[in-house]
C-alpha cells in the first residue's frame, strides 16, 4: 500500500507543481475568454470563424514542438541506449499525434465554415493528412515489436526519419501550390494592419498551450517509466 502510495506521489505532484497547474488553468481559460469577448471578428472572414486561430494555430505549433522532441530524444537514445530516452520519445511522438489530429479538426470546421465543406483537399490538408500517418505508423511500429531493445531501435531510427519531413510538409508542400488556407493570420483594420488584440492573445495561447504539452509530457514520461519498472518486476 505503501509503495501504491508512494508511486502515485510521483505520478501526480512531481511532473507540475499544484500552484503552476491552477496558473496553466487561468491562464488558458483567460484565453478562452479573449478570444471571445476581448477581440473582434476579423475582417474577411464569415462569422466568428476567425476566432478558431487562437486555438488552431497554437496546436499545430504544439504538435510540431512534440515530433522535434520525440527526433531530439531518439538521437539520445541512439548515442546513450538510455530506456527512459525511448520513453520520452515515444510519449512526444504520441502528443503530438494527438496535437496535429486537434489542429486538423479545428481546420476542419474553419473550412466548412468558410468553404462549405469540411474536406476540400487543400494542399495543407494533403499535407497534414501524410503526416498524420506517417506519426501513426510510428506508433503501429513500436505496437508491433515485442523486444524492448529492438522497439526502441527502430522506433528512434523511424522517428528521426519521420521528422525530416514535417518542414517540408508543415511549411514547404501546402506554398508549392495554391492553398485555400490564408497566408495572412488575421486583421481587423485592413490588409496591411494587424490589430494588436490579436497578436496579444495568439501570444497567449501559444505560450498557453507549449505548457500544456509540457505538462501532459512529463505526467506521460512518469507514467510509462513506471509501467516499465513494474513489467520488469513481474518478469
Amino acid at each position: 500500500m505503501l509503495r501504491e502510495n508512494a508511486e502515485m506521489e510521483w505520478i501526480v505532484p512531481k511532473p507540475v507543481s499544484e500552484i503552476l497547474k491552477w496558473v496553466l488553468l487561468v491562464w488558458l481559460a483567460g484565453v478562452i475568454v479573449a478570444a471571445f469577448f476581448y477581440v473582434q471578428p476579423a475582417e474577411g472572414f464569415i462569422g466568428e470563424s476567425s476566432r478558431i486561430v487562437f486555438f488552431h494555430v497554437p496546436m499545430a505549433w504544439v504538435a510540431v514542438l512534440a515530433f522535434l522532441v520525440s527526433c531530439v530524444t531518439s538521437v539520445m537514445y541512439l548515442r546513450r541506449r538510455d530506456p527512459k530516452d525511448d520513453i520520452r520519445a515515444s510519449v512526444s511522438a504520441g502528443l503530438g499525434l494527438l496535437f496535429a489530429v486537434l489542429a486538423t479538426t479545428t481546420g476542419a470546421v474553419f473550412a466548412k465554415i468558410m468553404w462549405g465543406a469540411y474536406w476540400n483537399w487543400d494542399p495543407r490538408q494533403t499535407s497534414i493528412t501524410i503526416l498524420l500517418l506517417i506519426y501513426a505508423a510510428y506508433l503501429a511500429l513500436r505496437g508491433a515489436i515485442d523486444d524492448p531493445e529492438r522497439r526502441a531501435s527502430l522506433a528512434a531510427v523511424y522517428a528521426i526519419l519521420a521528422f525530416v519531413t514535417v518542414p517540408f510538409l508543415v511549411f514547404v508542400v501546402p506554398r508549392i501550390y495554391w492553398s485555400l488556407h490564408p497566408d495572412t493570420i488575421i486583421n481587423t483594420r485592413g490588409a496591411n494592419e494587424f490589430d494588436s488584440r490579436y497578436t496579444q492573445v495568439l501570444l497567449a495561447s501559444l505560450v498557453g498551450f507549449t505548457y500544456l504539452y509540457v505538462w501532459l509530457y512529463t505526467i506521460g514520461c512518469r507514467i510509462e517509466e513506471i509501467r516499465q519498472r513494474r513489467r520488469q518486476e513481474v518478469l
